[in-house]
C-alpha cells in the first residue's frame, strides 16, 4: 500500500520547512537590507551583476525549493543517512545566513569570498547526501548550487575591484 503524503503531520511539517528556510532567508536579509542602498551602491561591480530587484526574486525561491527538499528527506524513514542529511542541511544554513554578515554587515568581500567557498562545499555536500536519501531532493539543491556559484564569482570580482 502506498504511504500517504498529504496527512495534516506531512502538511505541517512542510510548512515548518519553508518556516525554517525562509526565516534564514529573513535573518540574512538583516544584514543585507541596510547596505543596499549605501555602501553595495557605492562598489565597483563587473558587468555581469544583475540588477538590485533579482535577489529577492530569486532567494525565496531557491529558499523555498531548500524547503521542499529538506521536507522530502524528512518523509523517508528515519536513518543515519537522513539524520546527516538534516545536520549537512542545518550546516549550509547557518553558513548561508553568515556570509550575508560577513559580506553586508562587516562590509568585507575579502572575508565573505573564503566563507562561501565553506558554503559551496556544504550545499554540495548536503546535495549528494540528500540524493542519497530521495533523487528529487537532491536534485531540488540544484539550482541553489548553480546560483552561490554565480554569487561566488560576483563576490570574487567584487572583492577584487575594490
Amino acid at each position: 500500500m502506498q504511504e500517504r503524503i498529504w496527512t495534516l503531520k506531512n502538511s505541517i511539517a512542510l510548512l515548518i520547512s519553508i518556516a525554517i528556510a525562509q526565516g534564514a532567508g529573513l535573518l540574512g536579509s538583516l544584514a543585507t537590507r541596510p547596505k543596499i542602498d549605501t555602501w553595495y551602491q557605492a562598489l565597483e561591480k563587473p558587468f555581469f551583476t544583475p540588477p538590485d530587484w533579482v535577489f529577492p526574486v530569486v532567494w525565496p525561491i531557491l529558499f523555498l525549493l531548500m524547503a521542499i527538499a529538506i521536507w522530502l528527506v524528512w518523509l523517508k524513514p528515519e536513518s543515519e543517512l537522513r539524520t546527516a542529511a538534516f545536520w549537512a542541511y542545518g550546516v549550509q544554513l547557518v553558513l548561508n545566513i553568515t556570509w550575508s554578515f560577513l559580506f553586508f554587515g562587516l562590509e568585507s568581500p575579502l572575508t565573505a569570498l573564503m566563507q562561501i567557498n565553506v558554503l559551496l562545499i556544504a550545499i554540495v555536500a548536503t546535495a549528494l547526501i540528500f540524493y542519497q536519501v530521495i533523487r528529487l531532493a537532491g536534485v531540488l539543491m540544484v539550482p541553489y548550487i548553480l546560483w552561490v556559484l554565480f554569487a561566488m564569482m560576483l563576490n570574487a570580482s567584487i572583492a577584487f575591484m575594490n
